[in-house]
């Protein structure tokens, strides 16, 4: 989205919201007649006039108790604050628009007030037509300004991300670079010197770096396409039992003998099953209803998870994969008894390119979680997870029936 685009989106809000709501304006004047009006008018053109106040320092701890969204300031009040110096207290500390109220327009009380950056000035006496316009026109610019400054923040904070993302990217691109050009180099200088062993022992360096940049590159795409909305979501009904056997099966041919995948299920039965098989009301009640799901999405979800379970289980173990099935929602747990994330990493697991502080040389470039909870959040999902270092980590991943 274009800052253009952008600062139109957040004006439509704006407007939207505004419609649903009167603004407050704090009253600061210390003739009670004049202020009486001033209520009397702010009230029956909509406006909300929560507190009328006839000192500087009470106008200041009001404003920051009742966060009004205008003040209406006169220049000469009571006690030992004046209302410029009231004002100023005001827009430093709370950033509130200020419009002065004034019967003095000599030229050195305009030039003290303008040190404040004041949002107008009304000069006494005044009109009720002139009192709302006046406040109108300065709410208006003063949420307009404030629509922009958000705007700006937000094209500030996403040209940042995306600043920090090519770094990360070329950073993650580097060791693998590095690695192919020096085997490349051995090998075109001393090959003559090695046996075919050692020859393959580099030519299998290279291999492992330009499939280490594939999937690196793969993940970095697919993370584009779901910031920007090109993902294909095409949920379908499907049978996650059967496709749940299909992914282990298909995860088991490229694991070793030292990990083992344990799969149950829970809620479902067979179509030609009895669904008096089902022993809680909780679960789903007919057999030949199939939860409405995208095939390739949950596929990537959940092999990206069960091959993190292995990977981060380096000394073997078992691996537990439960499926639940109930009446408006799926439920994956996918429980292994690896190295654990340390709890002072866990509240950045899903951010892109973060790796756990005890992963040692466990290869990886931290983007699988991080797709794997946009592709969950994209099923209108939540992915959540527990954790103990040396115990192992427990995924559970919920998506809506439908």
């Amino acid at each position: 989205m274009t800052l253009k685009q952008n600062l139109e989106h957040l004006l439509q809000l704006h407007l939207q919201n505004r419609r649903k709501m009167n603004e407050k304006i704090l009253v600061v004047e210390d003739e009670k007649i004049i202020a009486c009006d001033i209520q009397y008018c702010l009230e029956k053109s909509g406006y909300i006039v929560p507190a009328i106040v006839a000192y500087g320092q009470q106008a200041i701890e009001k404003a920051e108790e009742l966060q009004p969204d205008l003040v209406l300031m006169d220049v000469m009040l009571k006690g030992n604050m004046n209302g410029i110096e009231a004002a100023d207290q005001i827009i430093k500390l709370l950033n509130i628009p200020v419009i002065y109220l004034t019967a003095y327009s000599d030229e050195g009380t305009l030039k003290k007030a303008k040190l404040t950056q004041p949002f107008g000035y009304i000069l006494k006496p005044f009109d009720e037509n002139q009192l709302i316009t006046t406040i109108e026109i300065v709410l208006s610019k003063y949420q307009q300004e404030a629509v922009m400054r958000k705007a700006l923040e937000q094209e500030k904070e996403m040209r940042e991300l995306k600043s920090h993302f090519i770094s990360m990217v070329s950073h993650e691109f580097r060791n693998p670079l590095s690695t192919i050009l020096t085997s490349t180099e051995i090998l075109k200088h001393h090959s003559q010197q090695f046996n075919e062993v050692k020859k393959n022992e580099y030519i299998n360096h290279i291999q492992n770096a330009v499939k280490h940049m594939t999937q690196l590159m793969s993940d970095v795409l697919l993370i584009g396409k779901v910031e920007v909305g090109q993902v294909s979501f095409l949920p379908q009904p499907l049978d996650v039992e059967s496709f749940c056997q299909n992914v282990i099966a298909e995860v088991q041919l490229s694991i070793n003998s030292q990990h083992k995948i344990v799969f149950t299920m829970q809620g479902h039965c067979n179509k030609d099953q009895d669904t008096s098989c089902l022993q809680t009301s909780q679960l789903l009640t007919t057999p030949t209803q199939f939860p409405c799901l995208d095939e390739k999405i949950l596929h990537h979800i959940l092999t990206n998870l069960l091959f993190n379970a292995i990977k981060y289980s380096p000394h073997g173990g078992t691996i537990r994969f439960d499926l639940f099935v109930l009446e408006e929602e799926v439920l994956f747990r996918i429980q292994d008894e690896g190295i654990g994330i340390p709890e002072s990493d866990q509240e950045n697991l899903f951010n892109s390119f973060f790796r756990g502080s005890n992963v040692g040389k466990i290869p990886g470039h931290g983007l699988g979680l991080a797709i794997v909870k946009q592709y969950v959040e994209l099923h209108g999902g939540e992915i959540t997870f527990a954790s103990k270092v040396g115990v192992g980590t427990t995924f559970i991943v919920s998506l809506p029936f439908n």
